[in-house]
């Protein structure tokens, strides 16, 4: 049997309060060591207040602000994958390459999305 994780074991509003901070910890985290992130967050950080100047419904509105949110939780997902990868080994490794590889694919696609998502709602 496996032993239950020693961090585990609060609940109600103190498990709440716990992960807020543990999230605001990992968006730190992120925005520190990940040149991505970063490059992520000023495109998200542009593009999401141009969406209310932009004569779209509110609807197409929150389809434009969730497709840029997307990409910011791809990245952190794909971030966490290689940090993970790299913490069991930094040899060079066929499944570790493939693991980056497809986290990395999984952020091209968020960013094809963002094109599209943006492209139909702006033309209509």
């Amino acid at each position: 049997m496996f032993e239950e994780s020693p961090f585990k074991g609060k609940t109600g509003l103190q498990r709440v309060w716990n992960a807020f901070h543990y999230s605001l910890a990992g968006l730190q985290a992120a925005f520190k060591h990940e040149d991505a992130f970063r490059q992520e967050a000023l495109l998200a950080a542009l593009l999401i207040p141009v969406t209310f100047f932009l004569p779209v419904s509110g609807v197409g509105r929150a389809m434009m602000i969730a497709s840029v949110l997307l990409v910011l939780i791809v990245e952190l997902l794909n971030s966490a994958i290689e940090a993970v990868v790299d913490r069991v080994s930094l040899d060079r490794h066929h499944l570790s390459k493939r693991a980056k590889d497809i986290g990395s694919a999984a952020v091209l696609l968020a960013l094809l999305n963002v094109v599209v998502v943006w492209a139909c709602v702006g033309l209509g």
